[in-house]
């Protein structure tokens, strides 16, 4: 446990700030999982409708340093890919 008064702050901060990282993180989860189900489901039309929904909430989550630049390109290219392998057969 924190003894001086200045470490007693920066737990508290530490605990918010890993609070609001974590919904954060839960909400860019669960639109990503929103659009794997619909392409696992063969459902282009809704999946194309969604992607700049996910597009906005990767960036979002890069801005605020979730997840790395290059991990939200992946994930950007694996999506576009996964929908376009899905019209394709």
């Amino acid at each position: 446990m924190p003894i001086t008064k200045s470490a007693k702050k920066a737990l508290r901060q530490s605990q918010k700030r890993r609070l609001n990282n974590r919904t954060k993180k839960e909400k860019t989860r669960k639109v990503l999982k929103e659009l794997t189900v619909l392409t696992s489901q063969k459902k282009e039309k809704e999946a194309k409708e969604l992607l700049p929904k996910v597009y906005k909430a990767l960036d979002k989550a890069v801005k605020l340093g979730l997840i790395k630049k290059n991990a939200a390109s992946r994930k950007k290219s694996s999506i576009a890919r996964s929908i376009s392998s899905s019209k394709k057969s």
